[in-house]
């Protein structure tokens, strides 16, 4: 595995003072961030371009005058393009979670059985795994606003496309408009870079966590607003034209609506932003260390960094394939073992989801105490315990009466401690490696990772439960998650450094 010597771990623990007042500027006088005024021949990357008056105000209010708020005192640069970009992860996610509740009954409806299910679930990271790496590549040709604009008006057309499957009637169409939310939805490589970009190196855990609340929020939360469309709509239809309103498509309009008012957003209120290579300057002694930790290389004949950057990819693999498997039999399994509704299943899965992204919000507060490696290695364990309580369940027709409090317990520690804080522990060890590198592309490829996870891992539990059992999937994703904690233990030296 990976080795390397640490020097002083507590260094790289500094987190933002929520009530101290700033005592340095962002970006930093050596950032590779600045304004396309200061750009010269030879410049890192140019991101894309803005109107002269807009960039002198830039430089006249240096972002201090557009919000008064704690982010802004701690350095985030843009405060108004870290809340848009809330607003569109926001919704590329609930995508998944609000369409939760509804996917089983749409599939059983289309007759379909649990492997359709799997696939339906997976074409939607199928389509992100396609789309994530272009898009993290254009986002640094040709700049955030286009690429962000192009995704959102493509999941436009993928929700419209879902509220017309039932009327289809076909599982490929709905493999195919779910394909489709997953190209325009692939801006997870994106946004993270956005973010990694416009804060400094020591607090981006804590705005990474900001921007994963959000996320997860959209995927755990809103299956709420699915299921209630699931009760009130239940065999109930309406068609004005081509329309047709119905429980399985009234969310899929729903999610176009927001498609819209994200795209006024990006069109009116985004701002550009730039990256310029910094003067040289001498390196530290710590800095020198890191690079030769980062240079040397593992007996899989790639340098350390590479191998660090590997690492954490795999890690996004195992806990968002975890989470994803429970995506898909989240619903046909309380329905089988505990005997709930899908309406009542989404509800806790929300409930668990809110206490979720609380976790999320209070990570500045743990990483005060913990570092990145200590986070990852207590929110797997946490997740792997409550995936294992489900292993030696029998089902309602074998006879079994499983409590529905074994099922909120085991839902809250996966949902709402395990995987929020050790998956996004994870994204922010990454992009701390990664480091002041354009994230963009990187970004893209850790994202498709965490996506080819959410294929794989679904589809492997659809086919197991099919042919087996479900309590088979919780012990592979068990083993699965307790290998992932022995490689961060004994790669910890070497991330650590490499994340300073």
């Amino acid at each position: 595995m990976l080795n390397a010597e640490l020097t002083s771990p507590r260094e790289a623990r500094d987190t933002p003072d929520i009530g101290a007042t700033p005592t340095h500027t962002f970006p930093p006088a050596d950032s590779t961030y600045g304004n396309r005024a200061k750009i010269e021949d030879g410049a890192y990357v140019q991101m894309e371009e803005d109107g002269d008056d807009q960039q002198q105000q830039r430089q006249n209010s240096g972002y201090t005058e557009s919000i008064a708020s704690v982010m802004t005192a701690e350095g985030l640069a843009d405060p108004k393009g870290f809340l848009i970009i809330c607003a569109v992860v926001l919704i590329g996610d609930m995508n998944r979670g609000v369409l939760f509740p509804i996917m089983w009954p749409l599939v059983e409806e289309l007759g379909g059985n649990s492997v359709w299910l799997g696939y339906a679930v997976g074409a939607f990271s199928f389509g992100r795994i396609i789309a994530s790496p272009s898009l993290g590549k254009w986002s640094i040709e040709q700049g955030y606003s286009k690429t962000l604009v192009g995704s959102t008006t493509i999941m436009l057309v993928g929700c419209i496309l879902f509220g017309q499957v039932y009327r289809v009637g076909s599982l490929w169409f709905l493999i195919f408009s779910q394909i489709v939310l997953g190209v325009g939805s692939a801006t997870l490589g994106v946004t993270r870079a956005y973010v990694a970009e416009i804060s400094a190196t020591r607090q981006r855990t804590t705005y990474i966590a900001a921007l994963t609340a959000v996320q997860y929020g959209g995927f755990t939360v809103t299956p709420v607003v699915g299921a209630l469309f699931s009760y009130f709509l239940e065999d109930k239809r309406y068609e004005v034209g081509f329309f047709v309103l119905d429980q399985y498509s009234a969310a899929a309009y729903s999610m176009a609506c927001l498609c819209i008012v994200a795209l006024f957003l990006l069109l009116t209120g985004f701002q550009a932003r730039y990256r310029t290579k910094p003067a040289g300057k001498k390196k530290s002694k710590s800095r020198m260390e890191q690079d030769e930790v980062a240079n040397e290389m593992t007996f899989l004949g790639i340098t350390t960094y590479n191998a660090a950057l590997l690492g954490c990819m795999l890690l996004n693999v195992s806990t968002k394939g975890s989470i994803g498997s429970f995506e898909t039999m989240g619903i046909s399994f309380a329905e089988s073992h505990f005997d709930l509704q899908p309406s009542t299943a989404g509800f806790i899965v929300s409930g668990c989801g809110m206490i979720g992204v609380c976790t999320l919000l209070s990570m500045g507060t743990l990483g005060k105490f913990l570092t990145d490696i200590q986070m990852i290695i207590g929110g797997i364990t946490v997740c792997a315990v409550g995936i294992i309580s489900f292993g030696s369940l029998q089902s309602v027709e074998m006879g079994a009466e499983n409590s529905i409090v074994h099922y909120v317990v085991g839902i809250f520690l996966i949902y709402g401690i395990g995987y929020p804080i050790g998956h996004t522990a994870v994204i922010g060890l990454f992009s701390k490696v990664v480091g002041r590198r354009p994230q963009g592309t990187l970004q893209g490829w850790f994202a498709s990772a965490g996506s080819l996870a959410r294929i794989l891992f679904p589809i492997m539990a659809g086919y197991i439960s099919q042919y087996d059992d479900i309590t088979t999937v919780f012990t592979i994703l068990f083993v699965v998650l307790v290998i992932s904690n022995i490689f961060v233990a004994m790669s910890s030296r070497t991330l650590t450094i490499l994340s300073n």
